[in-house]
């Protein structure tokens, strides 16, 4: 049986527009350019730019949060979906996450059908501004950057190609309101014999905090390394292009594993941290205290709303005897994250000096 045949229940998805732009000069299938931010011809290097469509929004647009169960359904479907290449009718079979992907027949760019029922067009897309040889480039430095990378792996790190993706993103707005309680402590020096002690004194308090939360990242792939994908933040959100599917043209795209719902959920946990900090900092200036705990916090939220964007990112990896090491690049920041291997003499070296230094430093103050 064929793989085709096998895949008989995939749900067939058709691209909602011929998403190839030929070149006028040669008829080739043009790409997106970083370098130029429109269309580039990777045979003639003829360029184009995308143009906007009448009456479109500049960016993505925010949409209600409570109106969310009527925008989007997070029910993607079935596991495998057969797309349909509108450039030769080749049928072939993706993962049930991608929204955008190359004919291997023909080499066209696809980018599949997202306003049925089941599926959410993104809003909106960060395109990118990082080529594949500045990628190269910054991972070069940030690896030399990296004390405790052997000598031998800087030198031989050279990255495979590299894989240009989108990867999902939510963002979420909201104004909060928290009502808080919480001790605050001062301390005081007080001597004891021959010894000074600190003495903390604690005190009550309650009060109030608000806030505006501005486009508070999510991820939404759980396809990728999300401590290396932290690591690529932060993306400034508000540059981004209402979606076009020229800016995802000759690269992948992934499509949401993670709902809205699920999604602002995580935004509550990230948002309730960083409201913690700030109450903290605000209890400390105004009661002048050295520390502050017990800090107990009531939030509500109003006016939620959320975007659904593309981001850019550059995928690599190298080898170092005879393993891999993944890394990425920020295609619109060129910021690096990833694994590096570890010279353990290095961390030996480095964790006995650390400790010499701090005897000496007793031993100068004793």
């Amino acid at each position: 049986m064929s793989e085709f045949e096998s895949n008989l229940d995939a749900k067939v998805v058709s691209t909602i527009e011929e998403t190839d732009k030929k070149c006028p000069q040669c008829g080739g299938v043009m790409d997106y350019d970083p370098a130029t931010g429109g269309l580039k011809c990777p045979y003639c290097d003829y360029e184009q730019e995308i143009k906007k469509a009448e009456e479109a929004p500049e960016s993505a647009q925010e949409l209600d949060f409570s109106q969310a169960e009527n925008t989007a359904n997070c029910d993607w479907g079935a596991e495998k979906k057969t797309v349909l290449c509108k450039a030769c009718g080749a049928e072939s079979v993706y993962d049930a996450l991608e929204i955008s992907a190359v004919c291997p027949f023909c080499g066209s760019n696809q980018v599949m059908e997202a306003s049925d029922q089941k599926t959410m067009a993104p809003g909106g897309v960060i395109p990118f501004r990082i080529t594949d040889e500045k990628a190269s480039e910054l991972f070069k430095n940030w690896i030399k950057k990296k004390w405790f990378c052997p000598k031998m792996a800087k030198e031989s790190a050279k990255a495979k190609h590299f894989k240009g993706v989108y990867l999902p993103y939510w963002t979420f707005d909201t104004k909060t309101s928290s009502d808080y309680t919480a001790q605050y402590g001062k301390e005081r020096r007080v001597k004891r014999g021959d010894q000074t002690e600190t003495v903390v004194d604690w005190y009550n308090t309650k009060g109030s905090y608000s806030a505006v939360i501005d486009d508070e990242l999510v991820c939404a792939t759980t396809n990728q390394n999300q401590s290396m994908l932290a690591g690529l933040e932060p993306y400034d959100t508000a540059d981004n292009k209402s979606y076009k599917p020229e800016y995802v043209a000759g690269f992948a795209a992934e499509r949401y594993a993670i709902g809205v719902k699920e999604g602002w959920e995580i935004a509550k946990s990230s948002i309730k941290t960083k409201l913690y900090s700030s109450i903290s900092k605000k209890i400390r200036n105004e009661k002048n205290a050295d520390r502050v705990r017990n800090l107990q916090i009531q939030t509500v939220y109003r006016d939620i709303t959320y975007k659904y964007l593309l981001l850019p990112v550059w995928i690599s990896s190298y080898k170092y005897k005879d393993k891999v090491y993944k890394f990425m690049v920020n295609g619109q920041t060129g910021k690096v994250s990833g694994k590096i291997p570890i010279s353990i003499p290095k961390v030996i070296l480095t964790i006995v000096a650390a400790l010499v230094a701090l005897g000496i430093l007793v031993w100068l103050t004793s």
